[in-house]
């Protein structure tokens, strides 16, 4: 074999392994490339739930849910716990007043608690409801399509994550947890004292 045909084997073979590499990444990406603290927090998009649960099926559907996605770039900047939860998760529901707790007392300064629920379709004035009956004041966002789950890479639900000023994860917790501990609130304030970068 002549080394200028050599050269074409090498370069086919080096474009067969580049392509099947890109294929592998973006099929099975979250296996070659895990998320972990440090990792830039992937982006995400999930509506916003509107207004608290309707009297009605008919208010209910005229305020189901604002048109304009929301996403982690939404919040860059800021210090942001991102739960992502059900309504029929139980341990959801126990974590949950502790999240509310942590609200009022760091929202006023800049914590900004956003929770994406992956209820099944159609399940808005659900959600509400649950906001409701709990008293909830934080963002409630809605990702129906479970989205969020493949790009946070989770392993069920609750799991939160705390992402800094920087964008990148910086906590990430799996399964309930009271947010309003002194630990907790402890590293957020400290979170929410760095410079926004």
């Amino acid at each position: 074999m002549s080394n200028g045909k050599q050269w074409l084997v090498i370069g086919v073979i080096v474009a067969a392994l580049g392509t099947a590499l890109l294929v592998a990444s973006r099929t099975v990406g979250a296996e070659l490339f895990p998320l972990k603290i440090g990792s830039r927090a992937p982006n995400f998009s999930a509506v916003e739930l509107a207004g608290a649960a309707a009297a009605s099926p008919a208010a209910a559907e005229a305020a189901r849910v604002s048109t304009d996605p929301k996403g982690i770039d939404d919040y860059r900047g800021q210090v942001v716990l991102l739960n992502i939860w059900a309504t029929w998760c139980a341990p959801c529901r126990i974590e949950m007043p502790s999240m509310q707790r942590l609200e009022e007392r760091l929202g006023p300064k800049g914590l900004k608690i956003v929770a994406v629920s992956i209820d099944d379709p159609g399940m808005e004035r659900k959600i509400r409801e649950f906001a409701d009956e709990l008293g909830l004041s934080f963002e409630l966002l809605y990702d129906p399509a479970k989205q969020i789950q493949r790009q946070y890479q989770t392993t069920g639900v609750p799991e939160t994550f705390v992402i800094g000023r920087d964008g990148r994860i910086r906590r990430r917790i799996i399964g309930a947890d009271d947010w309003s501990s002194d630990a907790n609130i402890a590293f957020l304030e400290r979170l929410l004292d760095e410079p926004a970068g």
